[in-house]
């Protein structure tokens, strides 16, 4: 597909495709799978950034090949290709549509760090070639994509694998046992915080397309809207048609350690408040949020800035866990334990980075395992964003079934369970 392709034929190609894969279910060269010490062949979704960073790290893991670096920019393609360089004996391919790299039997795995409102149509479409797939946090744009997923990772038995590194970290996983064992006795609460220093997006205007970006491919799934200057690369970030704002961006991975340490899965009521306060220009997601997500038995309250750098516990990202016997503070590369009287009586350090996450998909591959953040786990994370962003967005405190995460008592909220998508594009199972 190239950036003149004509709608019609974008369309048209999308539905055949999406058939094809459901159709192709089942045949036995599109179920491949990778055995025990077999090369795993991987094709990369989005690299204009942090998907550059992905293919550096797995590329540089034993027993990888990456075949393809997939970008709807021409530029990005490039600098996917240079973050491989040396590091295998022939470069990836460069494409610009990721369904290309699913029509390869050869590729095992699609790693997916697109925009947000790509995460799980790709996912789906993905699975139901027979390709397991990483995907980016937050797993999903909304809580309906979510059950998607799961339901595509479990009919296609695909290794989905959701871009929260922490629950691979050794000093994370070792903090979360000593939570979940008892050091503290019964937690009561925990505390997760994101601090940034962004600046203003400024007031977009319509402008060209720039040369080698195909447009209509990087919208997909998304109904169209017009070009505009202040959206592409990063801005979509708090644009909610794309993306789910500075608590799906970053809030993710502290609320799935809270989550995790508390041993928690789908709230009852949900309350936020907040606003964009710093900057009077296009961004429609708070710069400034607090979000309070009551289980019955304990809480969790996340507060982000987007604004100013400074935190909590002299660090800009955290979790802190509030118990019987003391408090356990972590900035995802350390913990520290306090006693009832606020005196520190441990403190761990580690530097094992991303790497044991990418270790962890490649493992869950070879064995067929649940890898460590897989999708169900991944989804329950994401509700507790969206449902946050939901609470603002309505104004209101949001009620949830608890067995299911599901809203109630409310007619207007569930409307943003979904969304809306461009004509033959709606992710089916």
């Amino acid at each position: 597909m190239t950036p003149n392709s004509s709608r019609r034929d974008f369309v048209k190609r999308s539905i055949v495709l999406g058939a094809g894969y459901a159709a192709l279910a089942g045949s036995s060269p599109l179920a491949r799978a990778a055995g025990a010490n077999e090369r795993i062949v991987l094709g990369f979704m989005g690299v204009n950034s942090r998907g550059s960073d992905l293919a550096r790290g797995f590329a540089g893991l034993e027993g990888v090949e990456i075949a393809y670096i997939c970008d709807v920019d021409d530029a990005a393609i490039a600098k996917g290709v240079k973050a491989v360089g040396d590091k295998q004996p022939r470069p990836p391919k460069g494409v610009k549509d990721f369904r290309h790299v699913l029509e390869d039997r050869d590729v095992d795995a699609l790693v997916i760090a697109a925009p947000d409102h790509w995460h799980a149509p790709a996912t789906i479409l993905a699975c139901s070639a027979y390709k397991h797939v990483y995907v980016e946090k937050p797993a999903c744009h909304n809580p309906y994509e979510g059950e998607l997923m799961i339901a595509a990772a479990r009919k296609f038995n695909r290794v989905v694998q959701v871009g929260m590194q922490r629950r691979s970290m050794p000093i994370l996983i070792e903090a979360m046992e000593k939570l979940r064992g008892g050091l503290l006795g019964r937690l009561f609460f925990s505390r997760g915080w994101y601090n940034s220093n962004r600046g203003t997006i400024g007031r977009g205007k319509p402008a060209p397309i720039p040369p080698g970006l195909d447009y209509t491919l990087w919208q997909g799934p998304a109904p169209e809207r017009l070009y505009r200057d202040n959206v592409v690369h990063y801005n979509w970030h708090w644009f909610w048609h794309w993306g789910t704002g500075e608590l799906g961006n970053n809030g993710i991975h502290a609320l799935d350690l809270c989550r995790w340490g508390l041993g928690v899965d789908y709230p009852h009521r949900i309350t936020s408040g907040g606003g964009r306060y710093h900057f009077s220009d296009d961004q429609e997601t708070p710069d400034t949020q607090v979000v309070t997500y009551e289980f019955g038995d304990n809480a969790i309250t996340w507060e982000g800035h987007s604004c100013y750098r400074r935190g909590f516990e002299g660090s800009t990202f955290g979790a802190a866990f509030y118990g019987e016997k003391g408090s356990l503070v972590t900035d995802g590369g350390s913990y520290r334990i306090y006693d009832p009287q606020d005196k520190e009586i441990a403190k761990v350090s580690d530097a094992s980075g991303d790497a044991p996450h990418y270790r962890n998909f490649l493992d869950c591959i070879r064995s067929g395992n649940r890898p460590n953040a897989e999708v169900e786990e991944g989804h329950k994370s994401a509700l507790l964003c969206h449902l946050g962003n939901i609470a603002w967005r309505t104004g209101r405190t949001v009620n949830c079934d608890r067995a299911s995460g599901k809203i109630v008592e409310d007619r207007e909220a569930p409307r943003l369970w979904r969304r809306e998508y461009r004509p033959g594009w709606e992710p089916k199972v």
